[in-house]
């Protein structure tokens, strides 16, 4: 066991048969969960710290919301505790993810997905379509998305559901399958401080949350190199991206940087949902 600095507490390794157990599961069956990956104190501080940039976020699409009724797309900024090195290059996240993308891939993406009381049930969807829609043919993974949850995730608080091994179905496919009953949804019910692992091709959606409480989810992006995702950018300040360990400064190359705090902010990210 390796200690996390900020709170002194165990972190979550993996040993390599571990982590290709955990890589296997995902090509196999679409997602993996890391069990009690992070802290619960990380979490409480990432949620609090949260609250003033959601409430931004309503405000800012509250005519429009991104994500559906009463479900909103935020996106972190890239300082303080949102370039936590324990969480954005966490090792065992990290080596669930080479297994998948290659050593050589690339982050791009941190935001958080939050349906609130009202939201309704998403249309199932996938987040990407075919690499190459033409072949009709699945390949190898390509992009994943590392979720984990600031607030646990119940039967209560709308949880996400999805479809298992459908990542290798054409939609179509996926779709009939799930409609008769063949591949039942699975929610994803999770704890603070579990980290789910998914290749975003698998049929999912969200669900209602009839809670009073918001259910934030986190979703750090992670693809092959070669991957250009234009919706979604990291803008990385200089002195963050310099204080970061080597391999995180790596997975971090093909983002924008700027020499300030200030100027990294001042950029906007909206990523409206894609129907896939």
């Amino acid at each position: 066991m390796t200690l996390n600095p900020r709170f002194d507490q165990p972190a979550l390794t993996l040993t390599d048969e571990q982590a290709d157990a955990h890589a296997q599961e995902v090509r196999d069956t679409s997602a993996t969960i890391l069990k009690g990956c992070f802290p619960v104190e990380t979490i409480n501080a990432w949620n609090e710290a949260f609250q003033p940039l959601l409430k931004a976020g309503i405000e800012a699409e509250r005519d429009n919301p991104n994500r559906g009724v009463g479900r909103y797309y935020v996106t972190l900024p890239f300082h303080d505790l949102w370039a936590d090195a324990n969480v954005i290059d966490n090792p065992a996240i990290m080596a669930v993810v080479e297994r998948l993308v290659g050593k050589d891939g690339v982050m791009c993406q941190l935001a958080t997905d939050t349906p609130m009381k009202g939201s309704e049930y998403q249309d199932l969807h996938r987040d990407t379509q075919l690499l190459f829609p033409e072949t009709g043919a699945e390949t190898p993974a390509y992009q994943l998305a590392v979720n984990f949850p600031l607030v646990d995730v119940t039967e209560a608080n709308g949880p996400m559901e999805y479809a298992p091994g459908t990542h290798m179905l054409s939609k179509a496919e996926g779709l009939a399958k799930v409609e008769s009953g063949e591949i039942p949804l699975q929610k994803a019910l999770m704890n603070r401080g579990d980290v789910m692992i998914r290749d975003v091709r698998h049929i999912h959606r969200g669900t209602p949350n009839p809670s009073d409480t918001p259910r934030p989810m986190v979703v750090i992006g992670y693809s092959r190199r070669w991957l250009h995702r234009p919706e979604v950018q990291i803008r990385v300040p200089r002195p963050v991206l310099e204080a970061l360990p080597e391999r995180a400064r790596r997975w971090l190359r093909f983002n924008p940087v700027f020499d300030t705090v200030a100027e990294a902010i001042a950029g906007e990210e909206t990523y409206r949902d894609f129907a896939y």
